[in-house]
């Protein structure tokens, strides 16, 4: 099965994202699934895993809502309010939903660099830990030190991190990203998402030799058992098109026996999220 593990559906008419910058007029319209669905279709892959992209838990019920009526939505990983002292019962109720496979939050845009290790969503954390629901991080480089202190305190937790951590592709500046990122590559259990990777480069002069230094290195850390392939659609297109992600991951990837390649390509992300 091949399944895009990052791409995200919004509806602006009912929904605000504060994040969106007000001059990206590219984004500031609704994306849903019939938009996406002829570039997963043509390129033979299966459905997708919709993340969230709204700190609110109306968004959280309409994805849940938007899964259970599309097929091509294989998986949803919503927002919850992890400082919440009764998250536990959200996440039972999220539990209710088949399509449900687990939560995110906007950490990189958290004035508190360390709001990651408050003890609020320490428990927060424990919640989802101890229900197997997997977490999704999304950090920028400053982040990465702070996640093993995190494997730490909440141990067994389910983790990934979305798109490389953000490394600054367009600077071409590798460290300390690199040597933080193979630190926690070393944590039992943690995954990566190849996603995200040309609106860190340059949007209008990126090639595969931007990208190609930062995938390697990550292929050099993780096995491919612990990779998954995403397009961060819609947001990608603020730098190029669904496909041409994906014809640029290949590119930069380079030659990966076909089975390898097809763990990335979706058999990992069926794996960590436990989808149908």
């Amino acid at each position: 099965m091949r399944i895009d593990a990052h791409q995200h559906y919004w509806d602006v008419t009912r929904f605000n994202y504060p994040w969106m910058p007000q001059g990206e007029s590219v984004l500031r319209r609704n994306y849903l699934p019939a938009d996406l669905e002829p570039s997963l279709t043509n390129s033979r892959f299966d459905g997708s895993v919709v993340v969230q992209a709204n700190t609110i838990l109306d968004e959280t019920w309409w994805l849940l809502d938007l899964a259970a009526r599309t097929e091509s939505i294989k998986g949803v990983v919503a927002w919850v309010d992890l400082t919440d002292p009764h998250v536990g019962n959200i996440l039972d109720e999220c539990g209710n939903h088949a399509k449900f496979c687990g939560v995110r939050h906007i950490v990189h845009d958290e004035p508190d660099l360390r709001w990651l290790l408050r003890p609020d969503v320490i428990n927060g954390l424990r919640e989802l830990a101890r229900r197997g629901i997997p977490y999704d991080l999304l950090l920028r480089p400053p982040h990465l030190p702070l996640i093993p202190e995190l494997a730490d305190e909440v141990p067994g937790l389910k983790m990934v991190i979305d798109h490389l951590a953000k490394p600054l592709i367009a600077d071409g500046t590798m460290e300390p990203w690199a040597r933080d990122i193979e630190t926690v590559s070393k944590i039992p259990g943690m995954h990566c998402k190849l996603s995200g990777m040309i609106t860190e480069a340059d949007h209008k002069n990126w090639s595969a030799d931007n990208l190609r230094p930062y995938l390697r290195h990550i292929l050099s850390l993780f096995p491919v058992d612990r990779l998954m392939f995403g397009s961060d659609w819609p947001v990608c297109t603020l730098a190029g098109t669904w496909k041409e992600v994906l014809a640029v991951f290949t590119q930069a990837c380079g030659p990966i026996p076909q089975p390898l390649r097809e763990k990335i390509l979706g058999e990992t992300a069926v794996n960590f999220y436990g989808l149908k």
